[in-house]
């Protein structure tokens, strides 16, 4: 049988005859015989050993076949992959294999909803007819096909809809396409409109289309065209969710605050959102004391008093930059506000007070964080045990972890983790017992 399959092999190649399926397939610890048929003619089955061995002949591996882990595949194909695939060949496959599950078009539902429409159908018929059906597909070619009708012109209300549909749908080659006939038509446009338009696109990740579209609305003539508080708000969010570092988001601050200028500029009144965005964003990108100007500002400037929102990005900013005491005043003076620190402001209090010595105070915090039912992580405890056994004794910083146990402040899971680290470090010279 190798010999034949051999043969046909050699016969495959030599006179460039595609081979439609071999797969020798090699399970680890067990060799599972799987029969394929090669071009109908012949039947195999084969370890990876006896695979190298069938292709040993040719001096290099046909062009259709590659080894994918532990299987060699011969497959119908022009071209073959060696070595490890770069990122933007993978790319292509991603895209590619898109392309093929491209979904299909329900022509039956298509027709049984155009036929809901009666013969002289208005806009408001349209955009029913459209907001009900949950098939984007259907609802695009219900768009297209009422664009087709004679003497039948779309407006604000089926634009809207269609684009609402489609970017939820995260069909965002196919909203772009009805975007463009919007822009096409200025005449045709709201401001809820254009906002849809920057919330999808920012969506996905197309930040230079959306503040293209925001530039279109502060040139549009229309005065009900403009951008509003929420379109900035939407830009706001879409920049500042952007960042993974603090460089990021030093650069993605930059267009914020140009945008934030021309808002206040444009006399547009910020709200409490707007603000916080500001406020996290410079607290992200380390310009705390830009932060704390805004922070100042809410209520004298933009008649805004801050909210626990605006108090948690500053704390957790100035314990980042080592200002405890700082944090800890503003901390009391949330709490004269009427707000709950969240666990974030009170873990990145903790945290700063262990590693600046004060254990006590730290441990003072701890307690607070329970009765207000704010719940530390595993860093925040480790910390605050660590700084215990360094100042005092490690039977101080035992007897402590069993006190969070007892109070089940931390689960049994957490609590061997913390004891295998305290463990560990009575092991150090430093730490006394």
């Amino acid at each position: 049988m190798l010999a034949l399959l051999r043969n046909h092999l050699q016969h495959c190649y030599f006179n460039k005859t595609p081979i439609y399926s071999v797969f020798c397939l090699t399970l680890s610890h067990t060799h599972v015989s799987t029969s394929t048929t090669v071009q109908s003619h012949s039947d195999s089955a084969c370890s990876s050993n006896s695979a190298t061995a069938l292709f040993g002949f040719l001096g290099k591996e046909p062009r259709n076949a590659m080894f994918c882990r532990h299987s060699w595949v011969a497959l119908y194909s022009s071209r073959t992959y060696r070595g490890p695939i770069s990122r933007s060949l993978r790319r292509r496959i991603s895209k590619r294999a898109k392309a093929a599950a491209k979904p299909v078009l329900d022509e039956a539902l298509f027709r049984r909803t155009v036929s809901q429409l009666p013969p002289r159908f208005t806009h408001e018929e349209l955009h029913n007819v459209i907001a009900l059906q949950d098939d984007p597909l259907v609802c695009l070619e219900i768009f297209n096909w009422a664009s087709q009708q004679h003497r039948f012109r779309h407006n604000v209300l089926t634009y809207h809809i269609t684009i609402k549909k489609l970017g939820a749908a995260k069909m965002y080659k196919e909203m772009d396409d009805v975007v463009n006939q919007v822009l096409a038509v200025p005449s045709v446009a709201s401001e809820a409109l254009y906002n849809t338009m920057i919330y999808y696109f920012t969506e996905a990740r197309k930040l230079i289309r959306a503040v293209n579209i925001y530039n279109q609305m502060r040139s549009s003539r229309k005065l009900d065209c403009r951008p509003s508080i929420r379109t900035y708000n939407i830009l706001f969010a879409a920049l500042l969710s952007r960042g993974k570092n603090s460089y990021v988001n030093h650069v993605y601050m930059e267009t914020v605050r140009c945008l934030f200028k021309q808002m206040v500029d444009d006399g547009v009144e910020p709200d409490i959102f707007c603000l916080n965005s500001m406020i996290k964003g410079y607290v992200l990108s380390l310009h705390v004391n830009d932060a704390l100007r805004i922070f100042h500002q809410m209520g004298t400037a933009y008649n805004c008093q801050p909210n626990s929102y605006s108090y948690d990005y500053l704390i957790h900013g100035l314990c980042a930059q080592g200002r405890t005491r700082n944090a800890r005043e503003l901390c009391d003076r949330m709490k004269n506000s009427g707000f709950v620190p969240s666990s974030k402001s009170y873990s990145s209090l903790v945290n700063s007070l262990a590693l600046e010595g004060e254990v006590d105070e730290a441990v003072k915090f701890l307690w607070e964080m329970a009765e207000n039912q704010r719940i530390a992580d595993f860093i925040t405890y480790r910390t605050v045990l660590d700084e215990i056994s360094r100042q005092k004794r490690i039977g101080d910083a035992l007897r402590m972890l069993e006190e969070f146990q007892e109070k089940n402040l931390v689960d049994g899971h957490m609590y061997q983790k913390l004891l295998y680290e305290l463990k560990d470090t009575s092991r150090s010279p430093n730490i006394r017992s």
